[in-house]
């Protein structure tokens, strides 16, 4: 099993910043991927950026992309999104989540076996 928790999340005005940390443990030799996904009320989970760790290659939504940078400190099995110029959109739910696939893993929420309990991210206009 591999845990996940998340750290960061905050209050903050349109155009500010904020860097979100996703700590992992357990088994995580078992991981190839880790990514971030959002989900805000009365809508669906959907992805945000993404981490392949064999080739460090960085995956993201169209709606971040420019703005939003994944990261990854492997000493500290600890994944980072530095989310900058903020928009009230943003707002949501974020969520950590780690992938044993050693294919292709894409923005699917089901291409991920394990998941974090979420940090809160609100932006005010």
């Amino acid at each position: 099993q591999v845990q996940l928790v998340e750290s960061g999340g905050g209050l903050v005005q349109a155009g500010d910043s904020l860097r979100l940390s996703c700590a992992a443990s357990g088994r995580t030799w078992s991981t190839t991927t880790m990514g971030w996904f959002r989900q805000a009320p009365g809508k669906e989970r959907e992805f945000v950026a993404a981490i392949r760790f064999s080739t460090a290659n960085t995956y993201y939504a169209d709606s971040v992309k420019g703005r939003f940078t994944v990261s990854r400190d492997t000493a500290r099995n600890t994944m980072y999104l530095q989310m900058n110029s903020l928009r009230p959109e943003d707002t949501a739910n974020y969520y950590c989540a780690a992938s044993k696939r050693s294919g292709s893993v894409g923005p699917i929420p089901n291409d991920y076996d394990y998941w974090g309990q979420g940090t809160q991210v609100t932006v005010s206009s």
